[in-house]
C-alpha cells in the first residue's frame, strides 16, 4: 500500500500504512529538490492550460489568428515566403501586446472607454491588414474606422447587457440619497 501511495505522490499516514488525507497525505508529487513534478503528456498540458487565465489566453489566441490572417492577406497581394511570414509575426506580436494591455487594464476603465479601446485595437489592426492587400490608404483608413466603429458598438452592447460580469460593477450605479428629515429622538 505504501508503494502505491508513493508512486502517486502521496505519503502514507503512520497508522496501519493507509493513505489518509487527515493525517498529512498529499497528492502532489515532488522531485528530489522538493519542488512539484510536472505530469508528462496530455494530463500535464491540460493542467497547465487550466492555470492560464482567459485574460491572457484569449488575446494570445486572437493575436495568433490575426497573424495567420495577415499571412493570408499578404499572399493575396503576391508577397511570398519570408516577407509574408515576417508580416504575420509582426501582426502577432503587436496585436498580442496591445490585446494583453487592454485586457490587463480593462478592469480600471469605464464601460465606454473600454469599448473604445477594443474598437481602436480592432479597427487599427484590420485597417492595417487591409492596406497590405494593395488597397489605397484612404480606403484602408475608412475600412479600419468602419470596423472599429462596429467593434465599439458590439463591445458597448456586450458590456452594458452583461453588467453582472463587469469588473467594476454596474454602469454608473446611483448612490442612495440621504433623507433630509429631522433626526428622531432615541431616549
Amino acid at each position: 500500500m505504501d508503494r502505491i501511495a508513493r508512486r502517486h505522490g502521496a505519503r502514507a499516514a503512520r497508522s496501519h500504512g493507509t493513505v489518509e488525507t487527515e493525517h498529512g497525505a498529499t497528492t502532489q508529487a515532488t522531485d528530489r529538490t522538493g519542488s512539484p513534478r510536472r505530469t508528462p503528456g496530455r494530463a500535464g498540458m491540460a493542467g497547465m492550460a487550466g492555470r492560464i487565465p482567459a485574460k491572457v489566453s484569449l488575446p494570445i489566441i486572437t493575436a495568433l489568428a490575426f497573424g495567420l490572417f495577415t499571412i493570408f492577406r499578404t499572399h493575396t497581394d503576391g508577397t511570398k515566403g519570408g516577407p509574408a511570414m515576417l508580416y504575420g509575426l509582426a501582426a502577432f506580436v503587436v496585436s498580442g501586446a496591445l490585446g494583453l494591455m487592454v485586457a490587463h487594464f480593462q478592469s480600471s476603465m469605464l464601460t465606454e472607454t473600454r469599448a473604445i479601446a477594443y474598437g481602436v485595437v480592432f479597427g487599427g489592426s484590420l485597417g492595417w491588414c487591409y492596406s497590405l492587400g494593395g488597397e489605397a490608404i484612404l480606403k484602408s483608413c475608412a475600412f479600419g474606422f468602419t470596423m472599429g466603429a462596429a467593434m465599439f458598438v458590439v463591445a458597448l452592447y456586450v458590456f452594458r447587457t452583461h453588467r453582472v460580469r463587469e469588473p467594476h460593477g454596474e454602469h454608473r450605479p446611483h448612490k442612495a440619497h440621504r433623507s433630509h428629515s429631522l433626526p428622531v429622538a432615541t431616549h
